[in-house]
C-alpha cells in the first residue's frame, strides 16, 4: 500500500517541523505547489518521500564567529553553512554577509540553489551560507579579519569536490580573496575551493557580470520566442550592486533603456535612460566609494531620488528584480501588469512573493524565476570549477558564449515543462518540475540515503 501524502498535509509538516522560518517555508511551498501534480506521474517519487528529502538539509553547521574591531573591541558574529543537497555534485552556493541572514533565510537559499544549479546542466548540489555580519561601516582591516576568521571555522566543512562556496550580498572579490588566502594558508592547499576569486589566483572572466547577463539574455529568449526582443523597451531595474548594473549594461546592449536602479534606502528614476557612462559611475560609487544610490542625483540632472520607495510604480514594458527577496510584492505586481509590464525577470533570488508570483501567472505574463532566470552567475561559477580542475583558463570569448548556451538551454527546460499551450508557457512550473526532475531521478539512483 502506497502512502500518498497530499500538497496540504505537506505543507502542514513542513510548517511544522520549521517553526519561524517564514522564507525557507515559501521557497518550499512555491515549489511544491508547481511539483505535486509532476510527482503523480511517477509514484516512486511519493513512495521515496523524494521531496520530503529535498526539503530537509543534509546538514546544517552554524558556528561562533569572533573578530576584534580597530577599537580593541571583542565582537561575535554567528555564521552558517547550510549543505542542502549534493545529489548531483558537490554543494554549491554563496556566502551572504547581510544584518537580515539568519537560518531561515540560508535554508530557502540552499533549498532555491538545489533546483537552479540543475538548470544550469552542469553537475553542482545546492547550498548556501553566510553570516549576520555587516561589512557596511566596516574598515577594510576589521573585515579582513572577519573573513579569516569565519574561514577558520569553515574550512573543515568545504573542499574542491565537497562543497564549493561564492559571493553573494556583502561579499565580493575582496571577501573572498580573504576568506581563500585563509583557507590556503589553514591547509596548504590550492585547489577551487571558492569561485568568484580573483583573475590573479585562479578566477574566471565574466563572472562577475554573469548573473546580470543571463538575466538579461532569458528575458530575451523569452521574448524571442513570442516574436518579440528588448530592442526599444523601457525596463525597470531595482539594486544597484553587480546583478543589477551587469543587468542594466546588457538590456542597453539589446536596445532597451533602463529608467531605474536602486539601493536599500529607495530608487532613482532617471527618464532619460541610464546609459552606459551613467552605469560605469554608479559601478565606482557603489564599489570603491561605497557609497549610496541617491547621489547619482547630483551627478546626473534630470534624475529623482524617491527616498524609502521601490521602483516597481515606474511605468515600464519590462522589470528586472535584482535586490533581494520578497521585495517585489503582490501590489508592486498588480501596479506593473496594470502599468502594461509584458515580461518580468528576476535576477535577484525569489524577490517576487507568493501573492506576486500568482498575479504573474493570472496575467499569462511572460514571468521568469530567479532558478532560472539568473542561473548563469552559478553556471560560470561552475566554469571556473572546470577551469580550477584542469589549471586553465577560457578565453572571455568563449565564456560568452558558454554564457549564451546556458542561458538558451535553460529557456529551453523551462519551456519543455512548462509549455501550457495556446502560447503561454508557465515559467516557474517549468523551472520547478526541470530542476526537481535531475535531483529527484539521481536521488532515486542512490537508493535511500
Amino acid at each position: 500500500m502506497t502512502h500518498h501524502t497530499n500538497f496540504n498535509d505537506f505543507m502542514e509538516g513542513v510548517k511544522q517541523r520549521n517553526p519561524h522560518e517564514p522564507e525557507f517555508v515559501q521557497a518550499v511551498q512555491e515549489v511544491s505547489e508547481d511539483i505535486f501534480g509532476f510527482m503523480d506521474s511517477n509514484e516512486e517519487y511519493h513512495r521515496q518521500q523524494v521531496l520530503r528529502r529535498i526539503a530537509e538539509p543534509d546538514r546544517i553547521v552554524s558556528f561562533r564567529v569572533c573578530w576584534e574591531d580597530d577599537e580593541g573591541n571583542i565582537r561575535v558574529q554567528r555564521g552558517w553553512r547550510v549543505q542542502n543537497n549534493n545529489a548531483i555534485g558537490p554543494y554549491k552556493g554563496g556566502l551572504r554577509f547581510h544584518p537580515s541572514v539568519n537560518e531561515s533565510v540560508l535554508k530557502f537559499l540552499a533549498f532555491e540553489q538545489t533546483f537552479k544549479n540543475a538548470l544550469t546542466g552542469l553537475p553542482m548540489g545546492g547550498g548556501k551560507g553566510g553570516s549576520n555580519f555587516n561589512p557596511k561601516g566596516k574598515s577594510v582591516r576589521e573585515i579582513m579579519r572577519f573573513c579569516q576568521s569565519f574561514m577558520t571555522e569553515l574550512y573543515r566543512h568545504i573542499g574542491a569536490d565537497v562543497d564549493v562556496p561564492a559571493g553573494d550580498i556583502g561579499v565580493g572579490a575582496r571577501e573572498i580573496g580573504y576568506m581563500f588566502g585563509q583557507y590556503k594558508r589553514i591547509t596548504g592547499h590550492f585547489t577551487g575551493v571558492l569561485t568568484g576569486k580573483g583573475l590573479e589566483y585562479g578566477g574566471s572572466l565574466i563572472r562577475p557580470e554573469a548573473t546580470g547577463y543571463g538575466t538579461a539574455y532569458f528575458l530575451a529568449n523569452m521574448l524571442a520566442r513570442k516574436g518579440d526582443g528588448v530592442m526599444g523597451k523601457t525596463a525597470v531595474i531595482s539594486g544597484s550592486g553587480n546583478v543589477a548594473t551587469y543587468a542594466a549594461e546588457k538590456i542597453n546592449q539589446l536596445g532597451g533603456k533602463v529608467l531605474t536602479l536602486s539601493d536599500s534606502a529607495g530608487f532613482i528614476h532617471d527618464p532619460d535612460g541610464i546609459s552606459q557612462e551613467k552605469i560605469e559611475w554608479v559601478k565606482v560609487h557603489k564599489t570603491h566609494r561605497r557609497g549610496r544610490i541617491e547621489e547619482y542625483c547630483q551627478e546626473f540632472r534630470g534624475a529623482t531620488f524617491y527616498a524609502g520607495k521601490t521602483p516597481w510604480g515606474v511605468p515600464c514594458d519590462i522589470a528586472l528584480p535584482c535586490a533581494t527577496q520578497n521585495e517585489l510584492l503582490g501590489a508592486d505586481a498588480r501596479t506593473l501588469v496594470a502599468n502594461g509590464c509584458i515580461a518580468v525577470s528576476e535576477g535577484a533570488n525569489m524577490p517576487t512573493d507568493l501573492d506576486g508570483v500568482h498575479v504573474f501567472k493570472e496575467a499569462k505574463l511572460l514571468y521568469a524565476p530567479g532558478k532560472a532566470a539568473n542561473a548563469g552567475g552559478v553556471a560560470v561559477s561552475g566554469l571556473e570549477m572546470s577551469q580550477n580542475q584542469q589549471r586553465r583558463s577560457w578565453k572571455e570569448s568563449e565564456l560568452q558564449q558558454m554564457l549564451q548556451d546556458i542561458m538558451v538551454d535553460i529557456h529551453q527546460r523551462c519551456v519543455a515543462y512548462g509549455d501550457r499551450g495556446g502560447g503561454y508557457v508557465d515559467y516557474v512550473k517549468g523551472a520547478n518540475i526541470a530542476g526537481f526532475k535531475k535531483v529527484a531521478d539521481a536521488m532515486l539512483a542512490f537508493g535511500v540515503v
